[in-house]
């Protein structure tokens, strides 16, 4: 039996049947070790994780009459898998396992309702096709008779991750590239299966100053902490940029941090797979010896657990530290402050195998003209707006939406400008009012381009076109103004 079943029961059951018995998954109770009740080998209360999908004779744990009420548990951990996170598995999270490790979480990962909604996930995601080019779409055609035989390999340990396609794509607002893997569809069922299982154990101890991939948390919530930190006098900025980071991970040390809370062998033996996966890019396959796949449903998750020691690091030592993944900026009072604070994360990624970018790692004072960039805004004199990338990006989607000879009516290139218009403003609708009647203009002028095209003259829309085609006319067929919507933000903010 796996490590953590209940000494004692005679009955085994395959892991093809556990596969395809419907699950009943609940934490057990301390079993304590008694001469002459306990197999051999018992050495006491067994440890968190542990499931049974059988009755047997001793009396299911429950939950102390003074603890919190049913339902409670599960509203604050509302995020995660039900099919995995059962409330009496939710309540010895929140409460703590024994010795803060867990045993016997494989069963979890292979249950075919756990695989079921992983699957559902990665359809949602939606993403190309992996090396054996299967689809979301002829995944899903056939998604019992996969899933049927997937869990048998995952519990036998058999299963093995294919390679990962790797295929380069534009950084946003610039000329260069960066790599993305591309696992297969099964893969990725697997990754999101696993991390259903995985995240919840982490997500209750990561420190609070990461933001990035975490449940209830984002970009937003890291951005309004650093206004307010500037606001407060925290002007001297250490602005860090890791080189490489997915690609560098140590594989060892990634795993060792994982150990700390997860002692499942066939869990641990799995996250290995996954990082050796082979890489195929084009025509040329290698193994990695470090790094977590970019692409990768699991990657985010493991990026978190390995960085979560620089943020109690940090922390410990009183810095202000915000983080969304891999980049991550220190707020300080002073020029010496934020020296310390640059030379404790320099010592911090040379001990754990990192590297800081030497051109792109720097000291800035945020009052003056300068400033500094965090996620996609640009942070200079008290003020905020999008940084150049992000504005570059937003003119580039919005040349490919209009083309002079679009092929297609003005009322569907509004439409369609609208989607981008209206996202890009909800995220940056916080920056500086200047920022958006330029941008607005500038949209309009591309339209006005449309429409003289039209009229068999070329050119960008100019002088006796804005009498033709007013800011009005735009207004009356429903082109999103960011001007406008800014206007009504500021207004509902000061009225609260």
């Amino acid at each position: 039996m796996n490590q953590g079943d209940l000494l004692g029961t005679k009955t085994v059951i395959s892991p093809l049947a556990q596969c395809r018995r419907p699950a009943r998954a609940g934490v057990r109770a301390p079993t304590v070790a008694k001469k002459g009740r306990n197999g051999p080998g018992a050495k006491g209360a067994q440890e968190g994780g542990d499931v049974t999908d059988q009755p047997t004779e001793n009396t299911p744990a429950t939950v102390p009459s003074e603890a919190t009420q049913a339902g409670e548990v599960r509203a604050r951990w509302a995020w995660t898998e039900p099919a995995v996170w059962t409330e009496r598995m939710l309540t010895a999270l929140e409460q703590g396992v024994k010795g803060g490790k867990w045993f016997s979480l494989m069963d979890k990962v292979y249950a075919l309702p756990n695989l079921r909604r992983a699957f559902a996930r990665v359809k949602a995601n939606a993403g190309a096709a992996g090396v054996d080019h299967v689809t979301v779409e002829e995944f899903a055609g056939h998604l019992e008779a996969h899933l049927e035989k997937l869990a048998p390999t995952l519990a036998d340990g058999s299963y093995r991750p294919q390679a990962v396609r790797r295929v380069w794509i534009p950084k946003p607002g610039s000329k260069e590239k960066r790599p993305l893997g591309i696992p297969t569809v099964r893969d990725r069922v697997v990754q999101a299966a696993l991390r259903a299982v995985l995240e919840p154990i982490f997500e209750r101890d990561f420190a609070a100053q990461s933001y990035g991939f975490r449940p209830g948390r984002g970009c937003k919530d890291a951005l309004r902490r650093v206004d307010t930190l500037l606001k407060q006098g925290y002007s001297w900025v250490v602005d860090a940029d890791l080189k490489s980071y997915f690609d560098t991970i140590p594989h060892q040390e990634l795993l060792e941090r994982v150990k700390t809370k997860v002692v499942d062998g066939r869990v641990l033996s799995l996250l290995a797979a996954f990082l050796r996966q082979g890489v195929l890019e084009e025509l040329n396959f290698w193994t990695p010896e470090e790094g977590t796949p970019q692409g990768g449903v699991i990657s985010p998750l493991l990026s978190n657990i390995y960085l979560d020691a620089l943020d109690r690091h940090m922390a410990a030592r009183g810095f202000e530290m915000m983080r969304y993944a891999d980049d991550f900026v220190v707020l300080c009072r002073t020029p010496s402050e934020a020296q310390q604070a640059l030379e404790q994360v320099q010592n911090w990624t040379a001990a754990a195998g990192l590297k800081l970018h030497p051109v792109k790692t720097r000291i800035v004072d945020a009052t003056p003209k300068g400033g500094f960039d965090f996620l996609g805004y640009h942070f200079e004199r008290g003020l905020r707006w999008p940084r150049r990338k992000s504005d570059r990006k937003l003119r580039d989607t919005i040349r490919a939406k209009t083309p002079r000879s679009p092929g297609r009516s003005l009322q569907a290139i509004i439409v369609d400008l609208n989607r981008t218009l209206v996202g890009w403003y909800e995220y940056f609708k916080h920056s500086h009012t200047t920022t958006f009647p330029t941008l607005d203009g500038w949209v309009r002028m591309r339209l006005r381009c449309i429409l003289r095209r039209w009229r068999g003259r070329r050119g960008r829309g100019r002088g006796s076109d804005h009498q033709r085609w007013p800011n009005a006319y735009f207004t009356a067929r429903g082109l999103f103004s960011l001007a406008t919507a800014h206007m009504r933000t500021v207004g509902q903010s000061s009225s609260r």
